[in-house]
């Protein structure tokens, strides 16, 4: 098996190849809707949300989530094929898709615009498609062998790239034509449209040409897609992923930061307000003053007995821009030993969330987090820096189900 590993040191060797493809999507004409068919990504779906999303027969899940773990890759695939033979999906011409979700942020409306395509894939080293977060084996190891079974890509990796010409991007906006619309629980509306005027597409790919492109989210995905090129050589098709990329100055890029949780029986409290408040500036404040007083370069702790505290934090190496960073290095591993196995960590990006949880008791801190800063976090990649998992949460997230890309 050819595995790349990344030892990321740029070389600017090739350039970001991004193309038009005749992918498969869904055929409503039966009286089905989108709800039928699509999905968020499949590892942020719970037990019970994936019930309902797979009482639907053509549901995208029942392929990228297949319950019987033996019989789960070779019965997608089989599973796919029929779609494809009854009907259920149709293929389209060379196209590109624009993705459209609509949202609330705090009381503001956004719209983020994304542009689906195939997109080459290539080694991090070769400096055009940048990592930001690290990724791990076994999460890859099960994508991959999803991968080889069905020649198929199925959900999209999410990019941000710098951007389109105000006049490449009136032409996308007028010859773009509406295909999919569905609001979701959470209220954000997604639109779907198909882009096909053979120039545009040209034009498209031609300006991503000598772009660079971080990704946002889907490392596991990226890094899963670059492996089975890998492992099939000269074979043009199964080179690509379908990717949805996001130009940076979109006024919908929305990051939130991902809480973290810690749950110890190795360390008192009273130790670990004292190994904290050593590693850090510390000052004891109410709950409400915490989150008044959250910054850059200031997180909020709130510990099981109801202490509450603002850790600040500053420091010369570029990391040091990251509380995800700090946290990890200063008190996860600094303090909790989690690094030894002494604690266990969990993460939610709902801060209402957090506060439920630590009013119930059920952790020993939670570790308030701000929103991370879009710029630090390119800079920081482009000279190939890799951040802690979860520092980013991209809200809302890349559905799944409106196309498929087939590498047969």
């Amino acid at each position: 098996m050819h595995k790349y590993e990344h030892n990321i040191k740029y070389t600017g060797a090739t350039m970001v190849t991004f193309l038009p493809f005749a992918g498969y999507r869904p055929n409503l004409s039966n009286g089905e809707h989108e709800v039928d068919r699509i999905s968020p990504p499949y590892d942020v779906i719970s037990d019970d949300y994936l019930k309902e999303l797979q009482s639907h027969p053509h549901n995208v899940t029942n392929l990228t989530l297949k319950q019987d773990p033996d019989k789960r890759y070779h019965s997608a695939r089989k599973e796919l094929d029929s779609w494809i033979e009854s009907g259920e999906l149709k293929k389209d011409d060379d196209s590109f898709y624009i993705y459209e979700q609509t949202f609330d942020d705090k009381g503001t409306k956004r719209v983020r615009t994304g542009i689906v395509g195939i997109l080459k894939t290539e080694k991090y080293e070769d400096g055009n498609i940048i990592p930001h977060e690290e990724t791990f084996s076994k999460v890859k190891a099960d994508r991959l062998n999803l991968l080889r079974d069905m020649e198929a890509h199925l959900e999209s990796i999410f990019g941000i790239f710098e951007g389109f010409t105000p006049d490449l991007n009136k032409k996308i906006n007028d010859n773009a034509r509406l295909i999919y619309m569905y609001k979701d629980d959470a209220g954000v509306e997604h639109k779907y449209y198909r882009l096909s005027d053979p120039d545009i597409c040209k034009e498209i790919t031609e300006q991503l040409k000598g772009q660079k492109m971080l990704i946002a989210d889907g490392h596991h995905r990226y890094e899963t897609a670059l492996n089975y090129s890998l492992e099939n050589p000269g074979n043009e098709k199964k080179s690509f992923v379908l990717a949805t990329l996001v130009a940076s100055d979109n006024e919908g890029l929305v990051i939130w930061p991902t809480h973290r949780m810690v749950n110890t029986e190795n360390i008192s409290e009273k130790n670990a307000v004292k190994g904290i408040s050593s590693a850090l500036k510390t000052i004891e404040v109410s709950r409400e003053e915490m989150e008044a007083q959250l910054k850059d370069h200031m997180m909020g702790l709130m510990f099981k007995s109801g202490k509450c505290m603002l850790a600040d934090f500053d420091g010369d190496e570029p990391l040091w821009k990251l509380d995800t960073y700090v946290v990890q290095e200063k008190i996860l591993k600094g303090v909790y030993k989690s690094d030894e196995g002494k604690a266990t960590i969990s993460y939610d990006a709902e801060y209402d969330s957090v506060k439920k949880q630590m009013d119930e008791k059920k952790h020993d801190l939670a570790i308030i987090l701000n929103d991370p800063k879009l710029q630090t976090i390119w800079d920081l990649s482009m000279i190939g820096k890799r951040m802690p998992k979860k520092t980013t949460f991209f809200f809302p997230k890349i559905w799944s189900g409106f196309v498929f890309y087939l590498m047969r």
